[in-house]
Order: structure tokens, then sequence, then C-alpha cells
């Protein structure tokens, strides 16, 4: 143990973001990071009404191909049409869609702190669709720009920049109409 690292542990190979985070830091990223798993579960199973929970009254979220038109959403209740339209194109797939599973997976989530209540995020996304009758697989993939709100001490989503990197022939959420 040397005198400059009291807990005895080796630091030096852990960034120096973490090796500075205090209490108050870690439960930040770790709400942080229950607001995003929550984002996927609750938007997979159409909790609908838990997944608008999850956002500021003034949200934005912006949805579109990386390299092409992309809409922006203002607002929960222009939000909250994301959703529902994505779950109208799923349900017109065909008789598959009643037994349909959607799994949003999320990955590398770097979060930066900006100060105790708010925070901004990026991750990565890959969808798997599949059913009763086909398997199914990988459907589209992206990214995630975040921008987070701490409103009486829970943090949700300020703004939700989806990118799609790119999706598989015969995608069910095409071009301009890809929710995240």
């Amino acid at each position: 143990m040397g005198s400059g690292n009291p807990s005895g542990l080796n630091l030096t190979l852990v960034s120096t973001t973490v090796a500075h985070m205090n209490l108050d830091d870690l439960l930040a990223r770790e709400g942080i990071r229950d607001l995003v798993a929550r984002y996927n579960s609750y938007g997979d199973t159409g909790k609908f009404d838990q997944l608008f929970a999850l956002f500021a009254d003034d949200a934005v979220m912006e949805v579109g191909q990386a390299r092409g038109e992309r809409d922006t959403y203002d607002g929960l209740e222009q939000v909250k049409l994301i959703f529902t339209g994505a779950q109208g194109r799923v349900r017109a797939q065909d008789e598959r869609a009643a037994t349909t599973y959607i799994r949003h997976f999320t990955a590398t989530h770097q979060i930066d702190l900006i100060d105790a209540d708010h925070a901004s995020g990026r991750c990565y996304f890959a969808v798997i669709i599949g059913n009763a009758i086909d398997a199914g697989g990988l459907d589209h993939w992206g990214r995630y720009l975040d921008e987070y709100v701490r409103i009486a001490g829970v943090w949700k989503f300020q703004r939700r920049r989806v990118y799609v990197d790119g999706q598989m022939p015969g995608s069910w959420f095409a071009a301009n109409e890809v929710d995240g």
C-alpha cells in the first residue's frame, strides 16, 4: 500500500473519472442506467404509461437514419406518437404480430455528469424481433445520444436522439418510420 492509495487498490488501470467519483456520482450513474433499462423493457412490452413517465414533460426526441432525414418530436405528447406509431406498425405486419417479441439491447453506455441534476450519455442499441413462427433476429441497430435531467430526485430523458445506423432487408421499422 502506497501513501497515495489508502484503499490499497491499484487504480492505475481505472479511468480517472471513476477514481474520483463520490457516492452521489455513483447513485446518479446507476439511476441513469436504470432509466435506459426501463426504457427498453417498457417499450418492448408495451407498458407505455410507465414508458412515458420516463420523459420530462418538455422532452424532445429525434429519430431517423444516421445519414438521412430526421423527425423531431417536441414535448411529451408528441413523443408518445413515436411509440403508438411503432405499436401500430408491429400490429400491421400480419397475424404473427400477436406472438411477436421485440427486444432492445444497449451497450457501451457512457454517462457524463454535468451537475447534480443534468447529465448526457451515449450508447449503442440493437433490436431483435421474432415470433412463435419465425425465430427472427436482428432488425435494426444504431446509437442513442441522450440528455438527462433529474426532476424531484428522479432521472428522466430531457432529449433523446436516435440514430439508426443500419437495418436488415425487410425491417419492420423502415426508414423514416424507425423508433429506437
